[in-house]
C-alpha cells in the first residue's frame, strides 16, 4: 500500500489552525475578574437613569468631601480605567497584544462633570424601629462603652443607637458633579424605578452567574488541600462553604479592599473549621456514650489514649 505524502508546509500549517481554534484557557480566580463580577452583581440592585454612571471613579465616605482635590485625583483615576478599558477591548477583539500607550486617555479630556463618586450612606434605608430600641437600650446600659462604625450584620449607622434595614452589601449614592461644582445625584443603590419617586428594594437584583461560578470553583480548590481532602465529610465543608460565600459574597467592600480573593478564602477557611469543630465534638460525644456503655470507641480515642498512656510512662524518671 502507498500512504499520500503530506507536505510539511501543510501539516505546519494545520497544526496552527488547530491550536488557533482550541479554546484559551482563562484564570477566572483573580481579583481583577472578581472585582468586576460583584460590580455587575451590585449594579442589578441600583438604578442608574444613566447606564454609563454605574462606573464609579472614587469611594468616599461623606458627600462634603466631593471637593477640588478629589476631583483632581477622581479625574486622574477615571483616565487610567479608560485606558485600561480601551486596551482591554481592543485586545479582546484582535486577539493580538497591543501596547497601552496607544489607547491612552489624556487628563484634559476628562472634565470635572465626567467623574463619579460613589458615596457610602444609609440615607434611604428604611430605619429598623426594633432594632433601633434594641440599640438604644444597649447604649444606655453601658453608657460610655466604644462601638465600631458596622457590626457583625452591617446594619448600624455612623451613629452606632440607629439601625436601618439589613442590607446584602452596603449601600451608597453615586454623585457627580453639574458646571457649578454642585454634587448631583447619578445613581443608588438598592432603588427600584426613578430616583426621585422610586423606592427602596432589596431582592429586584441578583448575583451573576459568573460570580456564582467563581464561588464553586473556589470551594472545590480549597477542599482539596492537604489538610482538608481528607476528611470523609469533606463534601459538607464544601457546601457550608458555597452557602457562606451566598450570604456574604456582595459585602465585600471595594472602599477598604481591592483584595476578594482573600476575603473570600477567610470566609471558606472560617466555614470548614467551622464544620470540623462540630464533627469533633459530635465524635467526642460518641465515643463517651460507647465508654459508658463498655463498647470500643473510635479509633482516633483509642490512638489519644495510647499515646496519652505511653507519653506518662516515658515521662517518670526516678532520680
Amino acid at each position: 500500500m502507498f500512504c499520500k505524502k503530506v507536505d510539511l508546509f501543510e501539516l505546519n500549517m494545520l497544526v496552527c489552525i488547530n491550536f488557533k481554534e482550541s479554546p484559551v484557557r482563562h484564570n477566572y480566580l483573580n481579583n481583577k475578574d472578581i472585582l468586576k463580577e460583584i460590580h455587575k452583581s451590585k449594579n442589578s440592585y441600583c438604578c442608574f437613569p444613566n447606564p454609563a454612571d454605574n462606573a464609579y471613579d472614587m469611594i468616599i465616605l461623606d458627600v462634603a468631601k466631593i471637593n477640588k482635590k478629589n476631583i483632581m485625583q477622581a479625574r486622574k483615576d477615571r483616565a487610567v480605567r479608560l485606558t485600561k478599558l480601551a486596551h482591554e477591548e481592543a485586545v479582546a477583539a484582535d486577539g493580538v497584544k497591543r501596547k497601552m500607550d496607544e489607547f491612552e486617555v489624556k487628563l484634559k479630556d476628562v472634565k470635572d462633570t465626567d467623574v463619579v463618586f460613589r458615596v457610602m450612606t444609609w440615607e434611604h434605608v428604611p430605619v429598623d424601629d426594633v432594632k433601633s430600641r434594641k440599640a438604644a437600650v444597649k447604649l444606655l446600659e453601658e453608657e460610655g462603652a466604644p462601638h465600631s462604625e458596622y457590626d457583625d450584620d452591617a446594619d448600624v449607622d455612623f451613629s452606632g443607637s440607629t439601625k436601618y434595614v439589613k442590607c446584602n452589601f452596603p449601600p451608597f449614592f453615586h454623585y457627580k458633579v453639574d458646571e457649578e461644582g454642585n454634587p448631583v445625584i447619578v445613581g443608588k443603590s438598592h432603588w427600584k424605578g426613578i430616583l426621585e419617586k422610586g423606592e427602596f428594594n432589596r431582592e429586584h437584583g441578583k448575583m451573576t452567574a459568573k460570580l456564582a461560578h467563581m464561588f464553586i470553583k473556589l470551594c472545590e480548590r480549597y477542599a482539596t488541600r492537604s489538610n482538608w481532602r481528607g476528611y470523609t465529610y469533606n463534601d459538607e465543608m464544601r457546601s457550608q462553604a458555597l452557602l457562606q460565600l451566598s450570604q456574604i459574597g456582595l459585602q465585600f467592600d471595594e472602599s477598604k479592599s481591592q483584595n476578594p480573593f482573600a476575603y473570600y478564602t477567610a470566609a471558606i477557611t472560617n466555614s470548614f473549621t467551622r464544620v470540623l469543630n462540630i464533627e469533633k465534638r459530635n465524635q467526642n460525644l460518641r465515643d463517651d456514650i460507647l465508654e459508658m456503655n463498655n463498647l470500643t470507641p473510635s479509633y482516633t480515642r483509642q490512638g489519644a489514649k495510647i499515646s496519652a498512656t505511653a507519653g506518662g510512662s516515658d515521662g517518670g524518671y526516678d532520680d
